[in-house]
């Protein structure tokens, strides 16, 4: 794994960014254009969570490899106060803000691999990968 390119989230412009340098990261890596999009839409959801729920953060881009194959690695982080039930808000249409509720469930739809770590007052880390088929 790359060490990565470090975007801050503390504003829709930097949302913005962070889907740019994903989807340049994609086509690097030789994802289709569709996926490409998946990617940077994948990105948006985590960084609208990180920007509504607790200000700011970070997502941080990078490569993989996994039995020969190249994928990218996405991390988005912050400290803020984190999911009381990870379960409950992974499920399609749960919403504490009134929105659709795809955020996370549509992120881990766009992407190969998926996982969250939440704790209560200390923050909420996710991490996803897409694998170049």
């Amino acid at each position: 794994m790359t060490d990565g390119i470090r975007v801050p989230i503390d504003s829709e412009a930097h949302i913005l960014t962070a889907r740019q340098q994903g989807r340049s990261l994609a086509a690097d890596l030789g994802f289709w254009s569709v996926e490409q999009t998946f990617i940077a839409m994948a990105i948006s959801e985590v960084a609208l969570n990180i920007l509504q729920y607790a200000g700011k953060g970070e997502i941080i881009l990078s490569t993989a490899q996994k039995d020969g194959t190249r994928g990218i690695v996405i991390v988005a982080s912050d400290q803020g106060p984190g999911i009381p039930n990870v379960e409950l808000a992974m499920q399609e249409g749960y919403s504490t803000s009134g929105g659709a509720g795809l955020g996370l469930s549509g992120a881990k739809r766009l992407m190969d691999e998926f996982d969250i770590v939440s704790e209560v007052g200390k923050g909420t880390t996710v991490t996803m990968k897409k694998w170049v088929r």
